[in-house]
């Protein structure tokens, strides 16, 4: 018997499909068959009554139940319990996953949400912050932005980005969190990667 699959909105940095690959896969691209047996399926999609922040410091942003509010992101279908897992580590606890229902896009609007044509309501699995309040920066955190000033940082490869890597470490500024391509969380993903790929072998 396969497997049960989960759905979930993503938001943020894992709206970047090299993203999220990274976490689940061990590496940032999408086009790898030999890493996925269950393909990840994605739509845009809105969720009501939630704010989305910036995290202070950070080039990640959080949610919190805001009434009237809205999130637009990603809906991914396809994630498996051990994608999951990784997730779990991913977001740190800082967040807790939480059941939410979202409205599919049929089509998208502008950045305000004018042009917005909503259908199907789904449930999926979502990240809520869970941490201090003050952490948080009032402003909208801009996907647009991540992807063109930050997203090098989450998803390069080692080679790439070791200068840039050991710059940011002896700053002292972190903004991925241990998220980045040499963070903490990212080794320690590695690791559980290189677990699953002996056990695998071994069978």
């Amino acid at each position: 018997m396969a497997d049960p699959t989960h759905t979930a909105f993503f938001y943020g940095t894992l709206m970047a499909p090299a993203v999220l690959h990274r976490v689940c896969d061990g590496t940032a691209s999408h086009n790898d068959p030999t890493r996925r047996t269950t393909p990840f399926t994605t739509a845009p999609a809105i969720l009501h009554d939630y704010r989305r922040h910036r995290v202070e410091g950070a080039d990640y942003p959080a949610i919190l139940p805001t009434s009237g509010a809205s999130v637009r992101g990603t809906y991914v279908t396809g994630l498996t319990e051990a994608d999951m897992w990784r997730l779990d580590i991913f977001e740190g606890s800082d967040y807790e996953r939480k059941f939410v229902k979202c409205k599919l896009l049929t089509e998208v609007g502008d950045e305000e949400g004018k042009g917005n044509v909503k259908g199907e309501e789904v449930e999926a699995e979502t990240y809520v912050w869970v941490s201090e309040r003050e952490d948080l920066e009032d402003r909208e955190w801009d996907f647009r932005e991540f992807q063109r000033e930050k997203l090098r940082f989450w998803a390069g490869t080692d080679d790439e980005y070791e200068e840039v890597d050991e710059a940011v470490a002896a700053a002292g500024k972190d903004g991925t969190g241990g998220r980045g391509a040499n963070g903490a969380i990212t080794e320690a993903l590695k690791e559980e990667q290189k677990k699953d790929e002996k056990l695998r072998n071994a069978v």
